[in-house]
C-alpha cells in the first residue's frame, strides 16, 4: 500500500488477512489499527521510539483486532498515534504528521491521526482508534469522517495500552453510516436492541463555549438532525448542585485522568525517562502531581455527573453538542498557539467521558471550506440507536456518504 499521506508508522507496515470466509460481513473490506493496539508478534509503539525500544512483541492480538479478523477483515497496519496517546492535533515529533486530505494544511486530529488519515485518504475502509478524552470524536470532525466513542466498556480493552483505564475506549472511523454500524456489530459483545429515539436536546451551555461562526454551522446541522427527531429543545448539561458549571467538570476529569495515567505509565517514565514532545511532557508532569485524595473524591464526583447525565438522557433522548472545539488547526502549531484551543475541547469532550456515554461524530457541515461534525451523545448502552440514526439520516438525504479524494484513491 503506498501510504502517501504518512498514516502508518515505520514498524507497522504489516498485513494480516481475515479469518472469516468470504461471506464474513466484513469480507473483502481493508482496516488498519492504531499503535496502541496490540498485534501477536509486532512491538506495538505507542508513538514514542523509547517505549518501542523498551517493549517486547505482543503475544497476543488485542480481542477488538481478533473480532474483525474473524469478521473477514483484513488488517493492512497500525497507524500513527500522539505519544501514549495523549494530545489533541495528532502530531508527533518521532513519526511525523499524518496528512488531513479534506482540509489540507490543518492537522487530522489527535491522538488517533493516522487512522482518521488512512481512512480520509480511501488507504483502507475503516480504521481502529482510541477515544479517553475526545481522540476518535476531534479527528472524525477535523477529517470529515464518522467516528464513534462507544459506551465505556462495550468494546474489549484487553491487550490496548492504558491512558486512563476508566476513561479509555476503542473507537473507530468510516466513510459512511452503514459500515460504522457494520463495525460496531462486529466489535460490541453483547448487542442490544436500541430504544427508539426521544427527545432531540441541545447542549447549549457547551455549544456556548465554540465561537459563533462555528456554534451557528452546528447549529444548522442540528436542524438536519430535527428533521428526523423532532424539534430540539435547548438544555444545560452541567446544571447541577453542589458540582455546578462544565469548569468543576473538566477539574474532575483532570483528577481521574492524572492519577490513573500516572499510576500506569509513571514509574516507565522515570524509569526510562523518555523523549517526549514539549506538550506531553507537560502533560505528564501535570498528572505526576495528582494526589490519591484528589483522586478519590474526584471518583466520587464522576458518579454524581455520571447519574445526572443519565436521568437526563433516559428513555431514548439524544444529546447535540460539538465533537471538536472548531475546525482543524493549522499544522505546526506552537504549544501556544494550541493550548487554548485544546483548553476548549475539554469541557466540550468531558460530558461523554465522566458518564461513559456513547458519542458519534456526524460529518454534516462546514466552515471555512474544511469539515466540522456535529456530535450526538447518549445514555449508556443506546450505541445502537445513535447508528441506526446515522444511517437514517443517510437514507433521508440529509448526512452524506464520504467521498475519497481522486489523486489519493488507492481502492
Amino acid at each position: 500500500m503506498d501510504d502517501i499521506v504518512g498514516a502508518l508508522v515505520p514498524h507497522g507496515r504489516f498485513q494480516v488477512d481475515g479469518a472469516g470466509d468470504a461471506t464474513g460481513p466484513l469480507a473483502g473490506l481493508t482496516f488498519a489499527a492504531k499503535d496502541i493496539i496490540d498485534v501477536a508478534g509486532h512491538v506495538t509503539g505507542c508513538g514514542n521510539p523509547d517505549w518501542l525500544r523498551t517493549h517486547e512483541p505482543a503475544t497476543q492480538t488485542a480481542p477488538c483486532i481478533q473480532r474483525l479478523l474473524d469478521a473477514g477483515a483484513t488488517l493492512v497496519g497500525k497507524t500513527v498515534t500522539e505519544e501514549l496517546a495523549t494530545g489533541l492535533t495528532g502530531e508527533n515529533v518521532h513519526y511525523g504528521t499524518p496528512v488531513n486530505v479534506n482540509a489540507p494544511g490543518r492537522v487530522a486530529g489527535g491522538s488517533s491521526s493516522g487512522s482518521a488519515a488512512a481512512v480520509a485518504a480511501g488507504l483502507v475502509d475503516f480504521a481502529l482508534g482510541s477515544d479517553t478524552g475526545g481522540s476518535v470524536r476531534s479527528p472524525a470532525s477535523f477529517c470529515g469522517l464518522y467516528g464513534i466513542r462507544p459506551t465505556h466498556g462495550r468494546v474489549s480493552l484487553d491487550a490496548v495500552m492504558k491512558l486512563a483505564a476508566s476513561f479509555d475506549t476503542i473507537g473507530w472511523f468510516t466513510r459512511t453510516p452503514e459500515l460504522l454500524r457494520d463495525v460496531g456489530a462486529a466489535l460490541f459483545d453483547e448487542p442490544q436492541s436500541p430504544p427508539a429515539p426521544g427527545r432531540l436536546l441541545i447542549a447549549g451551555d457547551v455549544m456556548n463555549i465554540v465561537d459563533a461562526p462555528t456554534r451557528d454551522a452546528l447549529m444548522g446541522a442540528v436542524d438536519k438532525v430535527a428533521g428526523l427527531l423532532g424539534a430540539p429543545e435547548a438544555v444545560r448539561v452541567s446544571n447541577l448542585e453542589g458540582l455546578p458549571g462544565l469548569d468543576s467538570w473538566v477539574g474532575v476529569t483532570r483528577a481521574i485522568w492524572g492519577g490513573e495515567s500516572w499510576a500506569e505509565h509513571g514509574e516507565w517514565i522515570e524509569a526510562v525517562k523518555p523523549t517526549f514532545g514539549s506538550g506531553v511532557a507537560a502533560r505528564f508532569a501535570a498528572r505526576a502531581r495528582v494526589t490519591a485524595d484528589e483522586l478519590a473524591v474526584a471518583r466520587l464526583q464522576r458518579e454524581v455527573v455520571a447519574a445526572h447525565l443519565g436521568e437526563l438522557l433516559a428513555g431514548g433522548n439524544v444529546l447535540a453538542l460539538p465533537s471538536a472545539p472548531g475546525i482543524a488547526p493549522l499544522r505546526g502549531g506552537s504549544d501556544a498557539q494550541i493550548d487554548p484551543f485544546r483548553e476548549r475541547n475539554e469541557p466540550i469532550g468531558c460530558s461523554s467521558g465522566l458518564a461513559r456515554l456513547p458519542h458519534i461524530s456526524l460529518p454534516l457541515t462546514t466552515l471555512d471550506g474544511c469539515p466540522l461534525a456535529l456530535g450526538l451523545a447518549a445514555a449508556p448502552g443506546n450505541d445502537e440507536m445513535l447508528l441506526d440514526i446515522a444511517v437514517a439520516l443517510a437514507e433521508a438525504g440529509v448526512a452524506p456518504y464520504v467521498p475519497v479524494p481522486e489523486e489519493t484513491n488507492h481502492e
